[in-house]
């Protein structure tokens, strides 16, 4: 496995992996008007340029033999600048279970410590099976979120773990 930083030129990969993921991992729990409706704002070419060139998401895309099977994006959290957050990280369904996911957390949580930063928070859907996953690497519940995103909501938990 291999990790490299990612920029504009991988936008369609990332996309690509987005589409990959999202159907299998979300539409047990959303439906399929907001899953579209999701991935069309959040993984737009100006929706991905926009967090990479502001600088408030930095992706990260693992690869193996058989090429990306991975990405993460991740950055300062704005409320506490001493707290990350890791706003994506998605593996792909044939992979999942095999470590690329902690790989992506491990490489993100190196990579924080160096700015000094001593957690790593996300929101995750609460009822997510990915909750389990979390909380294997460390990550606690420290609150509930409810986030309106178009017509829709997010009902989320908030995870830390504390670096």
């Amino acid at each position: 496995m291999t990790i490299r930083n990612a920029n504009t030129t991988d936008i369609s990969t990332i996309q690509n992996l987005a589409e990959k993921t999202w159907w299998p991992t979300y539409s047990p729990i959303l439906t399929n008007e907001q899953i579209r409706y999701m991935l069309d704002l959040i993984y737009s070419t100006e929706a991905l340029t926009r967090v990479m060139e502001d600088g408030s998401q930095q992706f990260i895309l693992l690869s193996d033999e058989r090429g990306e099977q991975a990405f993460a994006a991740y950055g300062p959290r704005k409320e506490e600048k001493s707290v990350s957050k890791l706003h994506k990280i998605y593996v792909l369904p044939d992979n999942q279970g095999k470590g690329y996911g902690k790989v992506l957390i491990n490489e993100i949580i190196q990579r924080i410590l160096k700015e000094n930063n001593h957690a790593l928070d996300l929101n995750v859907n609460r009822y997510n099976p990915a909750i389990s996953f979390y909380q294997k690497l460390g990550f606690q519940v420290i609150r509930e979120e409810n986030i309106a995103i178009g017509p829709y909501w997010m009902n989320d938990f908030v995870m830390r773990k504390e670096i």
